[in-house]
């Protein structure tokens, strides 16, 4: 999502800001800031033969633009620079382009809902754009729905004059959009506002901490599973050495003995699983861009279609201090699990367990 948008934007009341230059001034002054440049927004639908595809069309300053998002870095053919004003090109995402049929070098018509007012009543404004790159992000919405051409191209298109629909801006730390979108509020006028990445795709985000949360409990429920076949181990380990127990016991082991002994055996078996777990989780979370598509190209499987999911690929993030908590409850769990089979081992009565000895 970040490599496709800008991580702050300042937009205008009516989608029209006639003052972007002092807008860019006040930006570049703030130290979060490492790039800004105006851009304007619009829909429209793309027509090529008989097919047509519904947009948004993005009107960028190339030269700016490789500082804000990593589209530039994302072309499959041809290049962002070659956007040039007033030669009408346009860059669309891979899906659009599959979609509409269309190869580099063709030319696409664009509809604007702007209309020409004639005799026989509205037109729609059409405009014939020639395909000079294809872009490929991973996320569907991306690919399937964008459309940029150069920012003069767009104004004219949309009949804007020399005004744009907003100032993109990206910045040397994203945790840092919020507070600083805060701070420009203040500063703005009451007709401009800010918009930072948490804002705009505040969805995604709450989606994805709910599934982590989710994610937490269902783990937590499968540790809880395997300290429950420790108890059921240990158990089935005190009812089988119940002679054993009762000649340790008339040897003069005290039942406080007899409970370390089985503890201790419970916690080994819970330090061992918990120490495998998290070696061998490590290791896959560490190796996660290899291992999924060895699995899904051996069995012609497809576990992220971006269609359903928006991505294509499962990025992973390693958190030492997830892992360490992880690792404590199940230690913790396994400890626990011991104590009720250490407890009905440590009151085994001798007498009773040698009776059919």
């Amino acid at each position: 999502m970040l490599g496709a948008s800008p991580h702050l934007e300042i937009l205008a009341d009516g989608a029209r800001m006639d003052d972007s230059a002092s807008v860019l001034q006040l930006l570049r002054q703030q130290p979060e800031i490492a790039a800004a440049a105006p851009y304007v927004n619009g829909q429209g639908m793309l027509s090529f033969g008989q097919s047509v595809q519904g947009v948004m069309v993005r009107g960028v300053l190339p030269e700016q633009e490789r500082h804000l998002t990593e589209l530039a870095s994302k072309m499959k053919q041809g290049a962002l620079g070659e956007l040039k004003p007033g030669e009408f090109g346009v860059v669309l995402g891979v899906d659009l382009a599959r979609n509409l049929a269309v190869q580099l070098g063709e030319k696409v018509t664009l509809i604007t809902p702007q209309g020409t007012v004639t005799p026989a009543g509205m037109v729609p404004r059409l405009k014939q754009f020639r395909v000079v790159g294809i872009f490929e992000i991973g996320m569907s919405p991306y690919d399937s729905s964008i459309a940029l051409i150069h920012l003069n191209d767009a104004q004219k298109l949309f009949q804007l004059g020399n005004d744009v629909t907003g100032v993109a801006a990206k910045l040397h730390d994203v945790e840092r959009a919020r507070p600083l979108a805060n701070r420009l509020q203040r500063l703005l006028p009451p007709s401009l506002y800010p918009s930072d990445w948490t804002q705009q795709n505040r969805a995604y985000f709450s989606a994805v901490q709910m599934e982590k949360k989710m994610m937490f409990i269902i783990l937590s429920l499968i540790v809880a599973v395997a300290a429950f076949n420790i108890v059921s181990t240990l158990v089935m380990a005190v009812t089988d050495k119940q002679a054993d127990i009762a000649i340790l016991r008339t040897l003069g082991a005290s039942p406080r003995s007899i409970l370390k002994i089985f503890m201790v055996q419970g916690v080994v078996i819970g330090v061992v699983g918990t120490l495998l777990g998290c070696v061998g989780g490590i290791a896959l979370a560490l190796n996660l861009d290899v291992v999924i598509p060895f699995i899904e190209r051996l069995f012609h499987v497809q576990f992220l279609a971006k269609e359903v999911y928006f991505i294509t690929e499962l990025p992973s993030d390693l958190h030492w201090d997830e892992v360490l908590l992880i690792a404590a409850i199940s230690f913790l769990l396994s400890v626990l699990a011991t104590i009720y089979p250490s407890w009905r081992a440590a009151k085994t009565q001798p007498a009773e367990a040698l009776r059919y000895e």
